[in-house]
Formats: C-alpha cells, sequence, structure tokens
C-alpha cells in the first residue's frame, strides 16, 4: 500500500500549529467559542427560556445559564428525538449517541448536530492524529491502516421519527466518515457496526488478520479482547508477528495503567507508542500533550467552552478555564455545538498545568467512594493497581470496587471483584500490597486504615473469567465501547455480578 503518510503531513501540521495557538491565546478562544455558541443558542427554545443573547460576555452567561445534568435536559432531548426542530440547537437533530445509564438507570441519548459532528468529534480525532505525527516525525501512520473497534445502532429505545439514528457514537463516527478517510480503517462497515460482540469479534478478527494495521483505537480492555483473538487464530506468539508495522495504539475510555504491562507482553516489544485520549458521547475534550507524560492538552479549537466546579465545595461557582489552579480537582462542565448548555458531564479532571492547560481524568463524580472519610478516586485505584501488579508480576483484566459497611461487631472495609489477566502466586498478598500502594497513593485511606481503627484491610475476591463480560451482556452493554464502573459507592454493581456468579 502506497504510504501517505509524507502527503498528508503538511496538513497535519497546520492543525497541531492551530491547536497550539488555540492553547496559547486559551482566554480569548474560549470567549470567542462561547460567543460563537450562544449566537445559535439564542434562537432555541433552551435559549429563549434562559435569556440568552448573542454578544453577551461571560459575567451574564454564568448569571442566566443554569447548570444541568443529563435529567434535567432529558425531556428536551426526547423531544428532539421525536423530530422537533430548534429545541436545545437551531434546527433538527437526526443523529444520538446512545450513552450509559444515569442514576434512575435510563440509557442517555446525546444529541450529536451536524456542526458538532464536524466541529467537535471529527475535529478532536484530527487533532488526535496531528499531535502524534508532531510528536513521532518517523511516523508512517499511513503506509497502512487502522483497526477502529466502534459500537452499534442496537438501542433499547422505541422511535418512529424517520431519518433519527440512535447508536454508540463510534457508530455514528464510522458511518459517517469521509470515504476517503474511511479506505484507511478497518473493519468495514458491515463488521464494525454489527451489534452482537460474539458474533462480531470472529468477524473482526477474519477481516483484519491479513491487513496491514499501523495503529489501534479503542478502550483498552476491549482492544486487548481483540488482540488475544487475534494471537489465537493466528498461532502467533506476539501482535508484532501479525502486523510488522504496527506503531501506535490511541487509547482512551479508562486508565491504561493496569493493562501497559500485559500490552508490552501481547505486542512484543518497547517499540510501540501509546497515546491517550479523552473523547465521551458529549465531544472530543483532550489529547496526550507529550511523549513520556501522559497529560493531556485541553482542547480549545473543538467548539467546546469549558467550566470547572471545585471538587468538594458543592458551593462553589464554576470557574472558567483562565481561573483554574494547578494540583486542584474539577469537575467539568462543557458547552458545546451538540446542544449542551452548561452541562455537568460526570467527570473528574485533575490539573497538571495551566499554560498549556493540561489535564488527567481523576474519575467520575459518581464512581469513587467515600463511605468511610476516605474519599478513595479512581486514579488512585487505578495507580495502586499497577503498582501492585508490577511489583507482583500480575495482570488485572478487569476489577471493581464497592464499600462493605460496618456491624456491630465488624469495621467497615472495601471489597475488590477482580478478573485476573494473570493471577499472583498469592491472592492473600496481592490484597496486602494493594492495601499498601493505596495508602500511599491516598492520604485520606491512609488515614482511615492507620491502626485499623476506622477501615479494616481491602478484602479480594476472585471472580472467573468472563464475569464482567456476561454481566455486561445481561446489561445489555456487551461491546467495544463499553466500561467497567471502578468505583461505585454503593453495592449495587457488587451484589449484581455475585448474583451471576452464585446462580451459574
Amino acid at each position: 500500500m502506497l504510504n501517505f503518510t509524507p502527503i498528508v503531513k503538511p496538513y497535519f501540521g497546520r492543525v497541531d500549529r492551530q491547536m497550539l495557538s488555540a492553547a496559547d491565546s486559551l482566554r480569548d478562544s474560549q470567549l470567542a467559542t462561547l460567543g460563537s455558541l450562544v449566537a445559535e443558542g439564542e434562537k432555541t427554545v433552551w435559549g429563549k427560556e434562559h435569556g440568552f443573547n448573542a454578544g453577551m460576555d461571560y459575567d451574564r452567561w454564568h448569571s442566566v445559564a443554569p447548570l444541568v445534568d443529563y435529567e434535567k435536559i432529558r425531556p428536551y432531548v426526547m423531544s428532539m428525538v421525536a423530530g422537533k426542530s430548534g429545541v436545545l440547537w437551531p434546527g433538527v437533530t437526526r443523529l444520538f449517541a446512545q450513552s450509559s445509564g444515569t442514576s434512575g438507570g435510563k440509557s442517555k441519548y446525546i444529541p450529536v448536530t451536524n456542526r458538532g459532528l464536524q466541529r467537535v468529534h471529527y475535529r478532536g480525532g484530527t487533532d488526535v492524529v496531528a499531535r502524534y505525527m508532531s510528536l513521532y516525525r518517523d511516523s508512517r501512520l499511513m503506509s497502512g491502516k487502522a483497526l477502529i473497534l466502534g459500537g452499534s445502532f442496537a438501542t433499547e429505545l422505541e422511535h418512529d421519527v424517520k431519518h433519527v439514528m440512535i447508536g454508540d457514537l463510534s457508530a455514528h463516527l464510522i458511518k459517517n466518515i469521509n470515504p476517503l478517510a474511511g479506505l484507511l480503517r478497518v473493519p468495514g462497515r458491515d463488521v464494525a457496526l454489527m451489534s452482537d460482540w460474539h458474533e462480531k469479534l470472529p468477524r473482526l478478527v477474519a477481516a483484519v488478520v491479513k491487513e496491514n494495521v499501523t495503529n489501534l483505537s479503542g478502550v483498552p480492555s476491549w482492544m486487548m479482547t481483540v488482540l488475544k483473538e487475534v494471537l489465537k487464530v493466528t498461532g502467533a506468539k506476539n501482535i508484532r508477528e501479525v502486523w510488522p508495522n504496527l506503531e501506535v495504539f490511541f487509547h482512551g475510555g479508562i486508565s491504561f495503567e493496569p493493562y501497559r504491562d500485559e500490552y508490552r507482553r501481547l505486542i512484543g516489544d518497547d517499540r510501540m507508542r501509546y497515546l491517550e485520549t479523552y473523547n465521551a458521547s458529549e465531544g472530543f475534550f483532550g489529547v496526550q500533550y507529550c511523549k513520556d507524560n501522559r497529560a493531556m492538552l485541553l482542547l480549545m479549537d473543538t467548539d467546546t467552552f469549558y467550566e470547572f466546579i471545585p471538587v468538594g465545595d458543592a458551593t462553589s461557582d464554576p470557574l472558567p478555564a483562565w481561573e483554574v489552579k494547578a494540583g486542584e480537582v474539577y469537575e467539568l462542565v462543557i458547552t458545546n455545538s451538540n446542544g449542551l448548555w452548561r452541562y455537568r458531564l460526570g467527570d473528574t479532571v485533575k490539573i497538571e498545568s495551566v499554560a498549556p492547560l493540561t489535564i488527567t481524568i481523576a474519575g467520575r463524580t459518581q464512581h469513587y467512594i467515600n463511605a468511610f472519610g476516605e474519599e478513595l478516586m479512581v486514579y488512585n485505584a487505578d495507580a495502586a493497581v499497577a503498582r501492585t501488579c508490577a511489583k507482583l508480576e500480575a495482570s488485572i483484566a478487569n476489577y471493581t470496587v464497592a464499600p462493605v459497611y460496618a456491624t456491630c461487631g465488624t469495621r467497615g472495609r472495601h471489597e475488590w471483584l477482580v478478573e485476573w489477566e494473570n493471577a499472583p502466586g498469592s491472592v492473600e498478598e496481592f490484597s496486602r500490597e494493594l492495601d499498601l500502594a493505596l495508602r500511599a497513593e491516598n492520604s485520606d485511606y491512609d488515614a482511615k486504615r492507620a491502626g485499623d481503627i476506622f477501615l479494616s484491610p481491602l478484602t479480594m475476591v476472585t471472580v472467573p473469567r468472563g464475569t464482567f463480560d456476561k454481566w455486561l451482556g445481561i446489561t445489555g452493554k456487551l461491546g467495544g465501547q463499553r466500561k467497567i464502573p471502578r468505583l461505585c459507592p454503593d453495592r449495587r454493581y457488587v451484589e449484581a455480578i455475585m448474583k451471576i456468579i452464585n446462580n451459574k
């Protein structure tokens, strides 16, 4: 296959320079974005209800636009699904990304407007390629094809509006991709958009094993499943034997740290490059800024206005991007051209630097444990898992954690359900080392564990292989873009998974 990389490199070089320029002029970029968005929002039902005016400054915007979560806008979105025009964004919205359920147990349907598809989602993907090519000048990325894991248009929602499509965001992106770009990705649409993962996996592998794959994109846990199936089908010792020109994995969705050693083993050498991205059904927000630091540049050129709520201070007003402080953790609030206005995304981010503005994902606002004042966040747990796995030469395929509350005769503790990729020699030793690692990562956890007075050592339950996939299948969330909740402040996930095991 012809190497198109030198041909497109000048274009991606310009994209990277524009992206960095927007980041350098953060305040001006953000205010220009807000002005452009509000000018469109003024025309909508939502904008009229809340007094949007083109040309309003940030202080005025701050005073009239309410903070919202999905349940606040659900009725508006459902009227858009029914075909109503000009609700959250001008015109009729035809595409909706089905995302994980809220606390009410219902799925979310995120609008994907025409402008949002191009300026938010596709622009973010373009920025990722541009940043990679800038970091790695020797790349031959487009001498082969991209293996991109996608979802499907399967939906639990019954609707009869013609031309409205509901499905995973990745399915929309694959279906609407520029035909020329589509020539550089595998598998084909017929396989990529299949809904049944059990049927899809063998078809996907059969479609890609003979291709010259140079790059991978997807969620680490699901991509690992694919790579293992590739090795099984081909009989190869490692992925490098199958795809000798493979050079990079663009990953996101969950922390890569617990999987890093296993990927090194699967790939077969240390030449592989990894670039972290921050994309969601609601938008594309970040890409890793440097080679050896996982902090991501918050993208200022993807039609998104950002605000930040200090975590732990519910009474604080959101801050604009130019007022955040390095080292602090914030809940992320977005406004963008998908018709999302001061939308509480549900993610928390840690500010790593302010010039440029770089972040790491701290976790989800609902995915943490603070049952005993320990304030354990997902990034604490992932870091502790990575440290312990490296020390004991083990690897975890999936895990979830929940509190076990104190009784009259016991103290509270954390219960870990773990599916091993490579089990340690002693799970008890792993538990002890993990507990120590958590104490090193989180001072609040350490304080509550001191002297075993408030919190007992964690306990681990090993679950059979395939348990988490089975749970996702039962909940209708088995697929290439779905993720296991790592931490939960209650026992809903743990008990549902244990029920599967006990009923086996």
